[in-house]
């Protein structure tokens, strides 16, 4: 049997000629679609960015929301309609992803638990970047925070990482808040010295600090009478809380200088034992016993 390779090529040449008339419309109207959609995120994302803005809403999560989530699903809604435009079957397609979605769904509960957590922090806003919290028992500077957890720096330069979980789920301490924060130091002096003398010398000791505010003014007030001490507790005033370490560190040493070139005692936990010498009772005990039973 003999083929005419011309008509081979003829007849290819009309088939790809047939298919491209015909699929023609339907790519021209996939891009169309996609080109809608495009020009509808340039024109929606900065309207949403405007007006999350008023509303006062965090930067991070306008990024989030509007970069995001918006975007994505805009676009995911772009394809699949693009998709049918090109006659291809979404919706099996669709399904299966459903499906894969509940499995992943349930493989990555605490990662999803974290995102939702960070959402409400980047909603609620106990805190941003840049200022000094305290949770899950770590004191550090807040310098990250990403939809799945919360990074410290702490004074001793170490890098942490804690899941937002953790962070919205216990307690949690801005220190950085309202600005201005009181530091409190506790120190204690003998039962027998003057509560007033401690109190003059520790002040003149503390006032001109490095950190130490003039205003609210340092004041000493007595917290406890303890076992062994009465226990005084000075309280200063820093502009940051970023000071409140150094600072807490500063006052303790000029307070123990203080006391001690006032010759104040500092005592340290201790114990009295009472012995009482009953020697001459215990034989005159005895002595009447033995008289009555004669």
């Amino acid at each position: 049997m003999q083929f005419n390779v011309d008509s081979i090529d003829w007849l290819s040449t009309d088939a790809l000629l047939a298919l491209a008339v015909t699929a023609a419309p339907r790519v021209l109207a996939a891009l169309l679609v996609l080109l809608a959609f495009y020009v509808l995120l340039r024109i929606l994302q900065p309207a949403l960015r405007s007006g999350l803005t008023r509303a006062g809403i965090a930067p991070a999560l306008i990024h989030l929301l509007v970069d995001g989530v918006v975007r994505g699903a805009l676009w995911v809604v772009a394809l699949v309609m693009a998709a049918s435009q090109l006659g291809i079957n979404v919706g099996a397609a669709l399904a299966g992803l459903g499906v894969v979605g509940i499995a992943v769904g349930f493989a990555a509960q605490e990662t999803i638990a974290n995102m939702i957590a960070g959402f409400l922090i980047f909603w609620d806003r106990p805190f941003k970047v840049g200022d000094w919290i305290t949770t899950q028992d770590r004191y550090g500077e807040v310098r990250d925070i990403t939809l799945r957890t919360t990074r410290l720096r702490t004074h001793d330069n170490t890098f942490v990482v804690i899941p937002n979980k953790q962070v919205i789920g216990e307690l949690l301490i801005n220190h950085s808040m309202y600005g201005e924060s009181r530091v409190s130091v506790t120190i204690g002096i003998a039962y027998k010295e003057s509560i007033d003398a401690a109190r003059d010398a520790i002040l003149d000791a503390v006032r001109g600090l490095e950190g130490v505010l003039p205003s609210p003014a340092p004041s000493v007030v007595v917290s406890e009478l303890g076992d062994s001490s009465v226990n005084l507790s000075v309280r200063v005033w820093v502009a940051q809380a970023v000071n409140e370490t150094p600072v807490r560190f500063r006052v303790v040493e000029a307070g123990k200088k203080a006391l001690d070139a006032a010759g104040i005692e500092i005592p340290f936990p201790h114990l009295q034992l009472f012995v009482d010498d009953v020697k001459d009772r215990v034989w005159d005990g005895l002595g009447k016993t033995r008289g009555g039973s004669a």
